[in-house]
């Protein structure tokens, strides 16, 4: 397999040299040359097969022979070694939760596959891969426990201050080893810029790739839990309709993909908060990037989401096209507040910000009869616990992993512009 720029000024390349570049030469996201759909019997008899099976065939084009098929099956097994369940709350409506990994977030698949097929590549090599990550909330933490102690590899993660949950911080600045944290006095769009402005300096000293979404090796496995999701309603239901909570856009992108493989996914929703850079896009075909926005819902903070050009080459530049498989809704606090409330009082469930977005996103679409519509849970309540216990009036549970974290102390440097995140990579 071969991934070429999307700003198509850069050579085709492989995907070793994608997973390690982390973004091309001409700052354009890597995105791959072909997708074959997968055979419809093999989607058709879905539930024949595990999730381990599932998951190789799905990803195992993207890579080729750059991984033998041993080693991918074994990566695969360590990334996907929890539960991925629908849990039914309506009779036509479920939660798909992605927070029994490690790090209680839907980014540790990603996280973890990434960082297995990097100390596969990294490993005859004697100088260090730093891998560079900016983090809205959960992906500081995911990447930080699946690269930690990863041979050959320095992580550094950038994260805007104060507007992560305590939790999420901790989580990203309380391993130490090979961990490295980097508060930022700004917002997620300017700790991205920064990541991206680092790849494309050539007066920075270390080998650099990133573990944003905007690399494939996080990118491309976020598919897995869509397929999964499908294996369990499919025998029920055929219209299936995904409402996807949406910052960055690397997860729906990732559905989206997965429909192209043949998934039989009837639409998806892109629920976002009120940075509705997307929305506003798919009402009057004008993609309008602002400053992003705090909110409740803080890893959607994004105001101008990476992969969204992804989602675009996908439909081929084609709006009216996009729009027959994709709507997107934006929501206030108080409708998430709201919402969080009425799911708990009428399915004795405790739902996270961002996965009540994605319910409000299932309700503002209107689900049909015949239709069953899947809700992202993305986070553990937990990784939100001050707002989900001031809404709901509640006492959450602190697992295991979380009170882990908690009593360690928070190693952090401050940087306030991109000379000085510069300068720290030049140490």
């Amino acid at each position: 397999m071969r991934y070429y720029s999307l700003n198509n000024s850069s050579p085709l390349t492989s995907f070793k040299r994608a997973v390690q570049n982390g973004i091309a030469p001409d700052r354009g996201l890597y995105f791959p040359e072909e997708i074959t759909p997968i055979s419809k019997d093999f989607i058709n008899n879905i539930s024949d097969y595990s999730n381990e099976e599932i998951a190789y065939e799905v990803i195992k084009q993207f890579i080729g022979d750059e991984i033998p098929t041993t080693i991918l099956k074994e990566i695969i097994k360590k990334t996907i070694s929890f539960d991925f369940p629908v849990v039914n709350l309506d009779e036509n409506i479920g939660s798909l939760e992605l927070f029994h990994g490690p790090t209680m977030a839907f980014k540790d698949v990603g996280a973890r596959f990434m960082s297995q097929c990097l100390e596969y590549f990294n490993q005859n090599k004697t100088e260090d891969i730093t891998v560079l990550v900016a983090t809205s909330g959960d992906t500081g933490g995911a990447v930080a426990s699946g690269f930690l102690n990863a041979k050959g590899v320095q992580v550094v993660i950038l994260y805007p201050k104060g507007k992560v949950s305590e939790i999420q911080e901790k989580q990203l600045t309380t391993l130490g080893n090979n961990i490295t944290a980097l508060e930022v006095d700004g917002v997620f769009d300017d700790c991205q810029e920064m990541v991206k402005s680092a790849f494309l300096d050539k007066n920075i000293s270390r080998n650099l790739t990133s573990a944003n979404s905007i690399n494939v090796a996080r990118w491309l496995p976020q598919m897995f839990y869509f397929f999964f999701a499908y294996k369990q309603v499919s025998k029920k239901y055929k219209d299936i309709i995904f409402s996807v909570p949406s910052g960055n856009f690397g997860n729906i992108c990732a559905g989206l993909l997965a429909q192209k493989l043949g998934l039989p996914i009837k639409h998806f929703i892109a629920s976002t908060n009120i940075n509705d850079t997307v929305p506003k896009y798919l009402i009057n075909g004008v993609y309008d990037p602002k400053p992003s926005k705090a909110t409740i819902s803080n890893a959607m903070d994004v105001g101008n989401p990476s992969n969204f050009i992804r989602i675009q080459e996908l439909f081929n530049k084609n709006l009216s096209s996009l729009k027959k498989s994709f709507s997107s809704y934006s929501f206030s606090d108080d409708e998430t507040k709201i919402m969080m409330k009425r799911i708990h009082d009428k399915f004795n469930y405790i739902s996270e910000p961002h996965g009540a977005i994605g319910y409000l996103g299932l309700k503002k679409y209107g689900l049909k009869t015949n239709e069953f519509g899947v809700f992202l849970e993305t986070a553990h309540p937990v990784k939100f616990l001050e707002v989900v216990e001031e809404t709901l009036k509640v006492d959450v549970a602190i697992p295991s992993q979380i009170k882990q974290v908690m009593s360690k102390e928070k190693v952090a440097t401050s940087i306030a512009n991109y000379q000085e995140l510069k300068i720290f990579l030049n140490r």
